[in-house]
């Protein structure tokens, strides 16, 4: 058809199919030219409009004009071809079987079957079916643009380009992604295709096709876990002790304050984390953190030995509390994927006879402060959001000073968050009234009372995440 489209003077151009083959017939002046072709478009056969006008009395062919506004033309053309066979009436049968032969013939040899559905099919005989592709068989991905799109699709519908598989009898096929993905020149590609050729490829096809393509690749992901299953257990394991090898012991003494840290994850590892920093070549300062990354498990257990490590490189060059705040908050946004977060509670006591404490609290939960002779909670609200999501935020230090036999419970949200059978909350009341009522004891006895109570609380409960708790004790004189 696009060879008839291109012949100089070219009136009038169809398509006529009929049960032996496909023919596009075209008018170039006066004469009637007829092309014979395979279902790829190789012309078999060419001829004048004679073997057009036989065929198209006697073998019945639907003419379909490609052309708008031709379908008047093309009743003429099917006129002229009736009045010729008319003319040839004597010795027409033997002409169109002639006629009939030929285009066998012709379509036999350009390997073409027409079933009686009028589907066209290119045709290899059994023998060449059953072939199997080679092992060594290869495409290139930049002859293939819809490896890009399933990519991005996973499953699509598509038409066979390769002249190799198109040999096999693959025409149109659906294929699915399975797999892990593997970044080749910038781009990431599933590690299989499953492709499945038939003549009805439709949607539902490929709807199955990616239900079965995503349960082959579950099953993958299962099979290496299995294999996997041991070393990381293993891993696991180091990964606690790195952990517990990162976390400072859990007493400590500052000139006239006493603390006491712990943390108790709610699985093998956990992100919550907290530490004691010596800070200056006098230490005449002491910083004291802790932190809670949004999450459960190795991932957020690896979030808090980063946020960890950060601080501690940081605290080495003595920056002040603002510009570390700030700095950390931008590190953990660079490094962090967009989902994650992390809440962050700092501050540094001094040898100072007025017991001054700065602090800043980057979406923590309010340390309570409980001074020694009143009931009264002084919580230590947030200065700035939580690490992570907004890059240039700013972070203000506050401050409040310590009198002798004052308390400071710094804790994370594992504390108030847990939950009974009843799903209640241990509340931030219930752990002020715990705080209170052991206020005479030594931090440590301070420490463990809260946490045995919180365990207590939220035995059989159906929710548990990291807790850690540090108390900050002022000794009296």
């Amino acid at each position: 058809y696009k060879k008839a489209l291109e012949l100089p003077n070219m009136v009038n151009c169809g398509l006529s199919n009929n049960r032996q083959g496909v023919a596009v017939y075209c008018r170039v002046d006066d004469i009637y030219k007829l092309y014979l072709t395979d279902r790829r478009g190789n012309i078999v056969e060419e001829n004048d409009w004679t073997i057009l006008s036989s065929l198209e009395c006697d073998m019945n062919t639907s003419v379909v004009p490609l052309h708008e506004n031709h379908h008047d033309m093309t009743e003429k053309i099917r006129s002229v071809f009736q009045d010729r066979a008319n003319e040839i009436e004597h010795d027409r049968t033997g002409h169109v079987e002639l006629l009939k032969r030929q285009a066998l013939d012709k379509i036999e040899k350009a390997n073409i079957i027409i079933d009686d559905l009028h589907n066209y099919r290119r045709y290899w005989g059994e023998k060449a079916f059953e072939e199997k592709i080679k092992n060594n068989f290869k495409v290139k991905i930049s002859d293939y643009p819809l490896f890009d799109l399933i990519s991005e699709e996973r499953t699509i519908l598509g038409d066979e380009t390769n002249e190799t598989l198109k040999g096999k009898g693959i025409f149109k096929y659906s294929a699915s992604g399975v797999g892990s993905k593997i970044k080749l020149n910038g781009k990431n590609y599933y590690e299989y295709l499953l492709a499945l050729n038939n003549e009805n490829v439709n949607e539902q096809l490929k709807y199955n096709l990616s239900i079965i393509a995503t349960t082959l690749t579950a099953k993958l992901k299962q099979q290496r876990s299995s294999k996997k299953a041991d070393y990381l257990k293993a891993d696991i394991d180091k990964a606690r002790e790195i952990q517990k090898c990162i976390l400072p012991e859990h007493e400590y003494k500052f000139h006239k304050y006493d603390l006491f840290g712990i943390t108790k994850p709610a699985e093998i590892v956990g992100g919550d984390f907290f530490d004691y920093l010596d800070i200056g070549e006098d230490k005449e300062r002491l910083g004291v953190a802790l932190g809670d990354a949004a999450s459960k498990g190795v991932g957020a257990a690896a979030e808090a030995m980063y946020i960890s490590g950060a601080l501690r490189m940081a605290s080495n060059f003595e920056i002040k509390i603002a510009p570390l705040m700030r700095r950390m908050n931008r590190q953990i946004n660079k490094i962090f994927d967009d989902d994650k977060f992390a809440t962050f509670f700092y501050g540094e006591l001094s040898s100072d006879k007025c017991g001054l404490f700065l602090y800043s609290n980057a979406g923590h939960n309010p340390p309570f402060f409980l001074k020694k002779n009143s009931d009264e909670i002084i919580r230590l609200y947030p200065t700035g959001p939580v690490f992570g999501p907004v890059p240039n935020a700013k972070y203000q230090v506050e401050n409040i000073n310590f009198s002798d036999g004052d308390i400071l419970l710094i804790y994370s949200d594992g504390i108030t968050d847990s939950s009974n059978r009843e799903f209640e909350n241990y509340d931030e009341e219930r752990l002020i009234n715990t705080l209170i009522n052991n206020r005479d004891l030594t931090v440590k006895e301070i420490t463990l009372a809260i946490l045995e109570d919180v365990i207590k609380f939220s035995a059989g409960g159906k929710y548990s995440d990291d807790k850690s708790l540090i108390v900050i004790k002022r000794r009296e004189k």
